[in-house]
């Protein structure tokens, strides 16, 4: 079931929602019950073959951690142990086997089969929460075992499929407040409104983007060689689409889990205004960062045993963390550039230290900025192909090796005497696809803009804190929104304009649902 889905919006929200507050109004433990319950049928709605394997993975999982934090087995480290490769082989059967077969075929001449596996929506995510949980188990973090709120604690739809990646600690208590079982107000027009404006940047921005980015892809996929404009027009029509889903997909589950009372921890803190790569995997997917960092970065060694050894556990934290967001080579080079990416940063920032540089001017921090998108774009290109030929492919047209396609207004000026000679032809459309690149440009050059001059999401609704922060997250998070009569616009009060606003807004991007449209963390 689609967040931008009609069933979810005008269905399965009213029913679990009513449902939720009229039992709470009776009973905490009968409201928590119903809202578990709806969480597992929102999962099994997408196949219920696989409810079975969910609830399982709760119940060894919650049995395990409770053994283990109570200390009911002599070697609790052992059980530990056994329950995480659990976790582990579960995830690897169902999202790594026959990528592990395919590599095994191709090294060894092995003949295996592949056999069909349907990947489970949200295993991922799932089995992290929980391996974080029992690792907090281990370690006296956790402290409540109420088997419904665990259940909850797990399956709570606002973010089964997509994360965040979310802590036993954080949840607990909330499922535990019975005020939570009590209509709020202020919280339903807040989610609601934070509802509404992700539905938009979903279906208006993310979706229109993919218009461009995927037909040039599956392109280059059928053996096609981008030129310069529509390989940067797909890269960076990708960059922008990625970046609009999934945020709009945290702040969906942030506004839902706020109309019940339950705040989620901030996903996003507009990473494309990074400047550096430090600081963008402070910013983008904060929880899993967090997760990588405290349960892989960590136990590797983290920096605590010298400067190879940290850029040796940063590199394999980053591979691991790609390998994590799919089965394919790509991600791992993905994941690996970015190791390389931060052990670079970190160099630069010792050499810095020791020659006593300051962070610079605005100038300096404008170049640093743009080099940090750059190279994040440049990662997403191996992110996006479908194999490393494709990315290469993408990469050489971005660099213009494949030659360059421009507009025919070009045609008779005088670039056109300049440029023939370097083999660069005018046409009017993209040549794989016959797209209109002045679409691409109308689509691509707002959303640079809305994303690097308009306050992010957190930011407007700042004084209402709609979510968790992440405690180690960059300063900017806890800073007051921007000032500014465009900020002040941009943040949200309870007034009837921008109830208006948010109406309008709805009903517009209700219209455009013309099409299924998954969110693209669904494959991961």
């Amino acid at each position: 079931m689609l967040f931008n889905s009609y069933v979810f919006i005008f269905a399965y929200l009213p029913i679990v929602f009513f449902g939720y507050f009229s039992l709470g109004r009776y009973s905490h433990k009968l409201a928590a019950a119903w809202l578990a319950l709806a969480s597992i049928f929102f999962y099994g709605w997408w196949d219920a073959r696989f409810t079975a394997l969910l609830l399982g993975s709760i119940a060894v999982n919650y049995s395990a951690g409770y053994a283990i934090a109570q200390r009911l087995f002599i070697r609790p480290k052992l059980l530990l142990i056994l329950a995480v490769s659990f976790n582990l082989l579960l995830l690897g059967y169902f999202k790594y086997f026959n990528f592990f077969i395919d590599n095994l075929n191709q090294l060894a001449g092995a003949g295996f089969e592949n056999t069909p596996i349907l990947l489970p929506l949200g295993i991922s995510f799932f089995t992290f929460t929980q391996i974080a949980f029992l690792v907090d188990s281990y370690q006296g973090k956790a402290h409540e075992y109420n088997l419904i709120h665990y259940t909850l604690f797990v399956t709570y739809f606002p973010h089964l499929i997509a994360g965040p990646v979310l802590h036993h600690k954080e949840m607990m208590p909330q499922f535990a407040e019975s005020s939570s079982g009590k209509i709020d107000a202020g919280n339903v027009a807040i989610g609601t409104s934070i509802f509404i404006i992700a539905l938009a940047k979903k279906i208006l921005l993310a979706d229109s983007l993919a218009e461009f980015a995927t037909p040039i892809f599956a392109a280059v996929h059928a053996g096609g060689h981008p030129m310069l404009i529509e390989a940067w027009i797909a890269a960076l029509s990708y960059t922008l689409q990625l970046y609009f889903d999934f945020s709009a997909y945290s702040e969906m589950a942030i506004g839902l889990s706020l109309m019940f009372n339950v705040r989620l921890p901030i996903n996003f803190d507009s990473p494309y205004k990074s400047t550096s790569i430090i600081e963008f995997w402070r910013r983008w997917h904060m929880t899993l960062s967090r997760f990588l960092r405290d349960y892989l970065y960590i136990p590797l060694g983290g920096n605590r045993k010298g400067t190879i050894r940290r850029h040796a556990n940063l590199i394999a934290t980053m591979l691991l963390g790609g390998l994590w967001h799919g089965a394919g080579w790509p991600f791992v080079i993905w994941g690996g550039l970015h190791g390389c990416y931060l052990m670079i940063n970190h160099v630069w920032l010792e050499f810095k230290k020791r020659r006593g540089w300051t962070k610079g001017g605005k100038i300096a921090q404008f170049l640093a900025g743009l080099l940090t998108f750059t190279a994040v774009v440049v990662g997403w290109v191996f992110f996006r192909a479908e194999t490393l030929h494709d990315a290469i492919d993408m990469l050489r047209g971005m660099a213009g090796m494949n030659g360059c396609a421009l507009s025919r207004k070009l045609a008779d000026s005088t670039m056109e005497s300049l440029l023939r000679p370097l083999d660069i032809h005018f046409i009017g459309t993209l040549p794989l696809t016959e797209l209109d690149s002045g679409n691409a440009f109308k689509i691509v050059l707002p959303s640079l803009l809305i994303i690097f001059y308009l306050p992010n999401l957190q930011q407007s609704f700042a004084a209402y804190r709609p979510a968790l922060p992440i405690t180690d997250a960059p300063a900017e998070q806890e800073k007051l929104p921007p000032s500014g009569r465009l900020a002040s616009i941009c943040r949200w009060r309870p007034m009837p304009a921008h109830a208006w606003g948010l109406g309008l807004l709805f009903v517009y991007t209700l219209l455009h649902f013309t099409k299924v449209s998954e969110f693209l963390y669904f494959r991961f």
